[in-house]
């Protein structure tokens, strides 16, 4: 893993990020970059932090866990792959951030792992703008209910929203923003993760204040 080579990607994503920002009329630093690093192995990470990201995004919660305790370096950890109940406390012990909460159930979990270790979680709600049958989310009219029985867990924060709209053209990518944007100024909601590597640009222009980048700091996964 050429850790040179990662170093200029990061640097190459943080000056797009600014001026997406920009164009926006955004401050840069109200955009925080997440280093998607599912399949990566800890050398990429190790390379992506000594770069200066400070917060690292996964899909699986296992790989996940064997990283976490190889990274000494001062990380906010976020999951940002479907999360199976089953595997809740170990994602409550892990993360920082669960950004793919999509159940009342999920959320109950999380928040008797959190509370039991002595932490509060934050978490984000996912939502499916697309409608995609094949992807988790909660629908856009459902959210409300949604943050509302999260809100209700001593264990949990609730953050902001998150989504993964189906491949677009900028056109649709931006309505798909737009309507998480609008979604979450409804419910009060501060954060909003969406944007990867071939949309966030778009995504930061239309309100995000978290990208998930990968494919643009780490490369081709194998």
């Amino acid at each position: 893993m050429d850790a040179e080579l990662i170093g200029r990607n990061v640097r190459h994503v943080r000056d797009r990020i600014a001026r997406a920002a920009e164009r926006a009329r955004r401050d840069p630093s109200s955009v925080g970059l997440i280093a998607a690093a599912k399949t990566m192995p800890t050398a990429a990470v190790h390379a992506a932090v000594e770069a200066g990201v400070t917060d690292i995004g996964h899909n699986y919660v296992q790989e996940a866990v064997a990283m976490v305790g190889q990274v000494s370096a001062p990380v906010r950890w976020h999951l940002i792959g479907h999360l199976q109940r089953n595997k809740a406390a170990k994602s409550a012990a892990t993360f920082d951030v669960v950004q793919t909460v999509d159940s009342p159930g999920l959320g109950e979990a999380l928040s008797r792992a959190a509370s039991k270790a002595g932490r509060v979680l934050s978490v984000l709600v996912e939502v499916n703008v697309g409608g995609e049958a094949s992807k988790s989310g909660v629908a856009p009219e459902d959210a409300a209910g949604l943050v509302d029985a999260l809100r209700a867990n001593a264990g949990l924060t609730v953050d902001g929203l998150m989504a993964i709209p189906p491949p677009a053209d900028e056109t649709q990518a931006r309505r798909y923003f737009r309507q998480l944007r609008d979604l979450s100024e409804e419910l009060g909601l501060a954060q909003l993760s969406m944007g990867m590597t071939n949309d966030f640009e778009i995504a930061i222009e239309e309100g995000a204040t978290m990208v998930r980048v990968g494919r643009a700091i780490f490369g081709e996964r194998g």
